[in-house]
C-alpha cells in the first residue's frame, strides 16, 4: 500500500507525463507539417482540429499503458535504464493501440504516419528525460534527509552486512536503516544497532516506525523465514527478500525473471548477447590491424627459424579454450623438433636447454605468440583473456585449484590481466586464477583496450618469459 507522500509523487508524475504526452503530440504535428516535413504535403496541411481530436484517446491509452508497466510504483532501488525500457515498452504499446483506434474509429480522417512516428520517439525521449530529472531532484533531497523511509534488516552474516553497506553507500535512495534483527548481535564489518533476536521481531515492529523490511537471512537460517513472515503478519510494510547467494555464486551471478519465475544465476559468462558481438568486432578490428603491422616481422622470424634449425616453422599445440573446447594454437617453434620426446609435456624452465638460439630470443620478447593472431581472426581465441593451457595440464590443475575451470567461461586470450601483472610462466597458479577471475568479473571493452596498451610496454618483456 502506498503511503501519502508516495501517492502524491505518483499523482504528480502522472500529471507531468500526461502534460508531456500532450505536448509531444502537438509538437509531432508541427514538425511534420510546419518544420521538418517532408514537403510539400499532398492535399494540403490537414486542420489542427483533426489532430487535437486524438488527444483524449491518447491520454487515456498512455495512462493505462504506463500503469500496466508499473511506471507509478516506487522505484527507489531501481536503475534508470529499467525505467527507460519500461517507458519505451509502454509508449510502443500505446502507439500500436493508437493506430488501431485511428483505423477502426476514425476512418473518415487520414492521419499521417510520420506524425505518429515523431510522436512515438518524442514521447519516449521526453518522458524518460523528465523522469531522470525528477528522480535526480528526489535523490538530491534524500541526500539531505528529506523524504526518508525507515528500514530494518532481518538476518545476519554476509547477506545482512551487504545490504547494510549498500544502503549506507547510497544515501540518495533515502532509506535509513534503524538496525537489524538476528540471532547474532553483530554484523561482519558493520556498526549497526542490534534490535533483538528473531523472536523479538514483532515487538520491534510495534515499538518503532518501520516502512521497509529487508529479509537477508543466511541460508543456514532459512528455517526461520516462516516464523519471520508470520511475525510481520499483515503490517503495511514493504518487504524485500535478499537471497543468500554470496557463498554460492562463483562468477558474475545475477537475477532475471522468466515467465514470472525469478531465476538466480549463480554462474554466468559475462560475454553474451551484444557483449559477445562487441568483443568479437573488437578482436577482428584490432587483430587484423595487429597482423598487418606485424606481418613483415613475422616473415623475418619465419626465415630466421628456417635457417637456424631443422624442423617446422610453426608449432601447433592442442589447448583448451571457451567452455572447455579444444583447438590448435599456433606459435613460432622455439625448441628443438624433438623437445618433448624424452620428457613428455612439461613447462619450460629458465635457461631451458631445449630452446634454439632464435627461440630463446623469441620467447624472451614473447614474439613466438604472434601467429596466434590467426587464432584470433579464426575465432578460437580473443586478443585478451586467460591464457590457454594444454588439456593435460588443465586436468592436473583443476584437481589442485578450486575454481580453475571458471576461466574457461570466456575465450582464451593472447594476453590477459594476469600476464600484464607479472603472473606468467612458472609463477603461482593460484594468483593467476585470481587475476583471471578478476578480469572475467569486471570485463569491459575499455578493460580489454587497457590490457592491450599495457601489454605493449609491460607484458611483452617479462623476467618470467623463458
Amino acid at each position: 500500500m502506498l503511503k501519502a507522500p508516495s501517492r502524491l509523487l505518483a499523482q504528480l508524475t502522472l500529471a507531468s507525463d500526461l502534460f508531456l504526452i500532450s505536448a509531444c503530440w502537438l509538437l509531432a504535428y508541427a514538425l511534420r507539417f510546419h518544420v521538418v516535413g517532408p514537403f510539400p504535403v499532398p492535399g494540403g496541411v490537414p486542420p489542427f482540429d483533426q489532430y487535437a481530436l486524438q488527444l483524449l484517446p491518447i491520454l487515456l491509452v498512455w495512462t493505462v499503458a504506463f500503469h500496466t508497466f508499473g511506471l507509478y510504483r516506487p522505484r527507489r532501488l531501481g536503475p534508470y535504464l529499467s525505467e527507460w525500457i519500461d517507458v519505451a515498452k509502454a509508449s510502443t504499446m500505446g502507439a500500436l493501440v493508437l493506430i488501431a483506434i485511428m483505423t477502426f474509429f476514425f476512418r473518415g480522417y487520414d492521419y499521417s504516419r510520420l506524425v505518429i512516428l515523431y510522436f512515438w520517439v518524442l514521447s519516449i525521449v521526453a518522458v524518460s528525460a523528465s523522469r531522470a530529472v525528477f528522480r535526480e531532484a528526489l535523490r538530491f533531497g534524500r541526500r539531505r534527509g528529506y523524504i526518508l523511509r525507515h528500514a530494518i534488516i532481518v538476518g545476519g552474516g554476509e547477506p545482512a552486512a551487504e545490504v547494510s553497506r549498500m544502503l549506507r553507500d547510497r544515501p540518495d535512495v533515502g532509506i535509513r536503516v534503524s538496525g537489524f534483527v538476528g540471532d547474532r548481535s553483530d554484523l561482519p564489518g558493520e556498526h549497526l544497532a542490534w534490535l533483538g533476536a528473531y523472536k523479538d521481531l514483532r515487538a520491534v515492529l510495534d515499538s518503532m516506525r518501520v516502512d521497509i523490511v529487508f529479509l537477508a537471512l543466511p541460508h543456514t537460517e532459512y528455517s526461520q523465514l516462516g516464523f519471520v513472515l508470520s511475525a510481520i503478519g499483515d503490517d503495511p510494510v514493504t518487504i524485500h527478500l535478499v537471497p543468500d547467494v554470496f557463498s554460492l555464486a562463483s562468477l558474475r551471478g545475477g537475477i532475471e525473471e522468466f515467465e514470472g519465475v525469478p531465476l538466480i544465476h549463480l554462474r554466468e559468462s559475462p560475454l553474451h548477447g551484444w557483449s559477445n558481438v562487441l568483443k568479437r568486432v573488437f578482436d577482428l578490428v584490432f587483430g587484423a590491424a595487429a597482423l598487418t603491422v606485424a606481418a613483415p616481422a613475422m616473415v623475418a622470424i619465419a626465415a630466421a627459424i628456417q635457417m637456424s634449425s631443422r624442423g617446422s616453422i610453426l608449432l601447433r599445440q592442442e589447448r583448451m579454450g571457451l567452455d572447455g573446447r579444444r583447438f590448435q594454437m599456433l606459435k613460432f617453434r622455439t625448441m628443438r623438433e624433438d623437445a618433448e620426446a624424452e620428457t613428455g609435456p612439461v613447462w619450460a624452465t629458465a635457461n631451458d636447454a631445449r630452446r634454439t638460439r632464435v627461440g630463446a630470443m623469441l620467447r624472451r620478447w614473447s614474439l613466438d605468440e604472434l601467429p596466434q593472431l590467426f587464432n584470433v581472426l579464426r575465432g578460437d581465441m580473443s586478443l585478451v583473456g586467460p591464457r590457454p593451457e594444454r588439456p593435460l595440464f588443465v586436468d592436473e590443475f583443476r584437481r589442485k585449484i578450486p575454481g580453475y575451470m571458471l576461466r574457461h567461461k570466456v575465450k582464451a586470450g593472447m594476453t590477459g590481466w594476469a600476464q600484464i601483472n607479472g603472473w606468467r610462466g612458472n609463477t603461482s597458479l593460484e594468483k593467476r586464477i585470481e587475476y583471471d577471475l578478476y578480469y572475467i568479473e569486471r570485463w569491459s571493452l575499455f578493460l580489454d583496450f587497457k590490457i592491450l596498451v599495457q601489454t605493449l610496454w609491460r607484458g611483452l618483456f617479462s623476467k618470467n618469459a623463458y
